[in-house]
């Protein structure tokens, strides 16, 4: 059983870190090498003359092939140690009597995108940067105790009876009831605009890949466990 769980881990880890790297160079990074050039101060959205035009252009990602690189590394090892949580809960689902299938995969992979990338946006979106919040260790508090809650709430929603359910729901809303932790003002440097875009990107990358780990993951789960 553990090799069955390592090997559809890796291998769909793996998979998906490619993926992502590709994402990311498309999509995102642009978006984020643009808003390095306002937190050096390279770019200025406000003008001296107190205008909100700045120039608009995203930079070619292909410049710090090094930097890239180091990125797709980093994307494997985390889709890996993702894929390896999805997995031990087929495991679990399994045991209770639950069949594994590429559709059961594909809801995992997008509770997983539910638990650790949506439910902490809706407090704390993803930051370009430069942009100036709140202190670093409250908003990780924050962050880790909401992946915690939405997780522990969506199985109990998904596995238990409807009280357990209900305990779910409220796990889940606990945490944005509470509040993220934000700053009383705004120190934006860099357009809201290109901030936006950031975080749909942001948002829209992750669910695709997401939803491609719980597919990768069920069908190397169905066809290791039954080689």
């Amino acid at each position: 059983m553990f090799k069955v769980l390592l090997t559809s881990a890796v291998f769909a880890g793996v998979a998906v870190g490619l993926v992502a790297a590709l994402l990311q160079l498309w999509l995102v990074t642009p978006l984020l090498l643009e808003g390095e050039l306002y937190e050096s101060g390279a770019r200025v959205h406000f003008a001296v003359d107190g205008s909100t035009q700045s120039d608009a252009g995203a930079l070619s990602p292909w410049n710090e092939p090094a930097r890239h690189l180091m990125t797709m590394g980093f994307n494997m090892i985390v889709f890996t140690a993702f894929a390896l949580f999805i997995v031990v809960g087929y495991a679990i689902s399994e045991r209770s009597g639950l069949e594994v299938t590429a559709r059961s995969g594909l809801i995992w992979g997008l509770a997983g995108f539910i638990a650790v990338q949506l439910a902490p946006a809706l407090g704390l979106p993803p930051e370009l940067p430069g942009t100036v919040a709140a202190e670093v260790d409250a908003r990780q508090i924050w962050w880790i105790s909401t992946v915690i809650a939405t997780a522990l709430g969506l199985g109990l929603i998904a596995f238990g009876p409807l009280l357990a359910g209900l305990v779910g729901a409220a796990l889940i809303a606990l945490p944005h009831i509470i509040g993220a932790p934000h700053l009383d003002t705004y120190f934006g440097v860099a357009p809201p605009e290109l901030s936006a875009h950031f975080v749909t990107a942001s948002l829209g990358t992750s669910a695709v890949l997401w939803s491609l780990l719980g597919l990768c993951t069920a069908t190397l789960w169905i066809k290791f466990k039954d080689a």
